[in-house]
């Protein structure tokens, strides 16, 4: 059994993590959704904050990351991040104004133990963007690759269990998903078909490090094939040029 690298989920990012900054950029849309929610916190914790998407330079940001992996793609202007995980937080009590977490959640192992952490350290709003499981089959990748999609659905919380973990009050909202979104998570490539039979852009996003070695062919030959007979743009050939996507992607701010 080879050694993870501090991963602290059921993905190992030692494995798939190496190329993960190439695509995953903070999407400008999702990034001022995320400020507006942090309002005027000039203290803010970033749990699971993977290479440091999200993180703003102009207020005291503090980065949790486990994986070794994520934690050496961090760009030289943001500060190291505290190798721990959410659900022990070494800090005190309203240590922090905020605290963030984006594409985080679904990798914890006890999402109870981590958000009771998240609440206890942040003195204001916890702030977190994720997916709905009960919204991912409108992407078309469920027709391809449901095996992907029945794996994100089993690993995402449902809303309610977040909100309930949280307390207080609590708002999601739904984010439309740009066409030219940066943040390549799978969704983001909902008018970029193409971009899904490069390994690199799978391996970014954690779901597929669970598809069999088989399905993941299957998908690529069925995609490739409908791409080049014109049967893929005939079903969805209008998300080439929709503006945006409403899928399953929400912000979560609770506050206390």
């Amino acid at each position: 059994m080879t050694e993870r690298d501090g991963s602290a989920g059921d993905a190992d990012y030692g494995v798939i993590g190496g190329g993960y900054r190439n695509y995953r950029q903070p999407e400008p849309a999702f990034a001022a959704a995320i400020t507006a929610a942090l309002g005027d916190a000039a203290r803010v914790l970033n749990v699971g904050a993977g290479a440091g998407s999200y993180e703003r330079t102009d207020r005291e940001v503090t980065a949790v990351e486990p994986s070794a992996a994520m934690r050496s793609q961090r760009p030289g202007h943001l500060g190291e991040a505290i190798d721990a995980t959410a659900e022990s937080l070494p800090f005190d009590d309203d240590a922090f104004d905020a605290a963030l977490t984006t594409f985080s959640v679904h990798q914890w192992r006890d999402l109870e133990a981590g958000l009771a952490e998240l609440r206890r350290v942040a003195r204001g709003p916890v702030v977190i963007m994720t997916c709905d499981p009960d919204l991912l089959e409108r992407f078309w990748l469920t027709d391809y690759a449901p095996e992907a999609i029945s794996t994100e659905a089993r690993r995402y919380p449902s809303i309610e269990s977040i909100a309930a973990g949280l307390g207080g009050s609590v708002d999601v909202t739904r984010l439309p998903i740009p066409l030219t979104c940066v943040d390549g998570f799978s969704e983001a490539y909902f008018g970029r078909p193409e971009m899904l039979l490069d390994p690199g852009a799978r391996r970014a996003n954690s779901a597929w490090s669970f598809v069999s070695d088989e399905a993941v062919a299957r998908f690529e030959a069925d995609l490739r094939r409908d791409l080049d007979d014109g049967t893929w743009d005939a079903r969805f050939g209008h998300l080439r040029t929709q503006p945006s996507f409403e899928g399953s992607l929400v912000l979560i701010v609770a506050t206390p």
